[in-house]
């Protein structure tokens, strides 16, 4: 019995030396990734112990189940030397080692000056871009004049119409980031270099008059005394004309805004006119009793810090949001009004179709028909994606109708052809007509298509015009 208990406790402690021979080496490998770490060659990795399990498809299993089977064969053919089989640490003996007091890991270092800049100013653009919608290139330019004309912001908001119903804080903010931020100014210059001639002439007639200006305006008289034939001096009031004005600019050229002209001075004259505001107008005085001369007179005599302002901030707030849904919807238009090919009318009655300058041929229906206006349009059903020329759908059901059906154009003789590009075959006078094949229409030629009949009618004269012009650029 003292010989089996010596051999226990032999094979006991050299299972423990093996052990912490095992720790010791573990406890040097975490010294050593330490101090890399400190040194910063190695770079911190972030990980996780924790184990996500997933299913596995098909071919992972199989190359799974293979890769254990090679592990198996090389862990029983060699053993690694200074180890035995039984000296491995246990998933409990890991978890020990690993809640084992090391030596403390210091933190990471902190990332490079030069990443932080650049990740800053990859983000700065989009948030200073953020709010750019809203000012277009148009408003900046009259943001400008304005404020060269009249050195007051709150003038220019009281005075310029923009695009947008801007507040004045809103035009403060811009007029300060065009000043001192090189982001906005850079983009708003180089939006306003690719503005057209046209819309900047435009732009600068709207410039607001200055203060100089006005004054110079106000000089021109609104009556003048004349000598009648009869020899005795007679009250006469006359309007100066656009003579006067122009000799107005040319006297005075550094006064003067540059792109004035006789007439906008003319109209900015009747104006100051109206309001009383010329050096030979005199004010009436109010009369002494309760008797009010006009409007005007009435609502200065009103005190306005009696009057209540009861501001619904929410109903201000719908207000100015239904206001910009509505110009968005009325730009929309205005972007595809050019695009308008084919004008739609709807039909009261059989008769023949009046034809115009513009109207190349006329394909009339049931319900509607369609004026063709340019050389070449497309036939089909419009969605929310595709946009299209002819909208069979206006007429009746087309649902078994492509998006784009056909197309129907015009050469240069005259003659007009319709080519099939959707699913279902277009029917010509009764001939069918499919997909990839094209047929020449002449004048009452009925069209059918997915049950729906129409008539195509050619204006004949404008077509002989065009025949001729043809005609005569052939020869040469």
């Amino acid at each position: 019995m003292d010989k089996d208990s010596q051999g226990l406790l032999d094979s006991s402690l050299m299972a423990s030396g093996t052990a912490s021979r095992s720790e010791d080496e573990e406890s040097l490998a975490g010294q050593k990734r330490a101090s890399s770490q400190a040194l910063g060659t190695i770079p911190k990795r972030r990980s996780s112990s924790r184990f996500i399990k997933r299913k596995k498809f098909d071919d992972e299993l199989v190359e799974s189940s293979l890769a254990k089977s090679s592990t198996r064969a090389k862990g029983a053919s060699g053993v690694e030397p200074g180890r035995c089989s039984g000296s491995e640490p246990s998933s409990s003996e890991k978890k020990k080692v690993s809640k084992a007091p090391s030596t403390p890991v210091p933190p990471s270092p902190a990332p490079a000056p030069g990443l932080t800049k650049r990740v800053k100013k990859s983000k700065q653009p989009l948030q200073v871009t953020k709010d750019l919608g809203r000012w277009k290139p148009a408003d900046d330019l009259l943001l400008i004049n304005a404020v060269l004309q009249t050195n007051d912001l709150t003038s220019v908001h009281l005075g310029v119409k923009f695009s947008c119903r801007f507040t004045l804080r809103e035009v403060q903010e811009r007029w300060y980031a065009l000043l001192y931020d090189p982001v906005i100014s850079k983009l708003a210059c180089q939006a306003m270099r690719q503005l057209h001639p046209e819309a900047i002439a435009a732009i600068q007639s709207k410039a607001l008059f200055s203060k100089a200006e006005e004054q110079l305006l106000s000089k021109v008289g609104s009556v003048r005394l004349r000598a009648g034939k009869r020899m005795f001096p007679a009250l006469q009031t006359s309007q100066p004309t656009l003579e006067t004005f122009q000799d107005l600019l040319h006297r005075h050229p550094d006064a003067f805004y540059l792109a004035r002209t006789a007439k906008a001075l003319q109209a900015h004259w009747q104006l100051m006119k109206q309001y009383y505001l010329l050096e030979d107008q005199t004010v009436q005085p109010l009369p002494k009793g309760d008797q009010v001369l006009n409007f005007s007179d009435a609502e200065d005599l009103i005190d306005d810090s009696k009057l209540k302002d009861m501001r619904d901030e929410v109903l201000e707030h719908e207000l100015m949001v239904a206001d910009r849904r509505q110009k968005r919807e009325i730009r929309q238009l205005e972007q595809e009004l050019h695009k308008w090919q084919v004008l739609v009318d709807s039909i009261t009655g059989m008769s023949s179709p009046d034809f115009d300058n513009q109207t190349l041929a006329v394909l009339r229906g049931r319900m509607v028909r369609y004026l063709m206006r340019s050389r070449e349009i497309t036939l089909g059903r419009a969605t929310k994606d595709n946009q299209i020329d002819v909208d069979l759908s206006l007429e009746g059901p087309a649902w078994k109708i492509s998006r784009k059906q056909g197309v129907i154009k015009l050469k240069n003789n005259g003659d007009f052809f319709i080519a099939n590009e959707g699913r279902r075959p277009i029917y010509i006078d009764g001939r069918p007509v499919l997909c990839g094949s094209k047929w020449r229409l002449s004048n009452n030629s009925v069209v059918e298509i997915a049950s729906l009949r129409f008539v195509f009618l050619i204006n004949q004269d404008l077509i002989a015009l065009i025949r001729a012009e043809a005609a005569k650029i052939t020869p040469q």
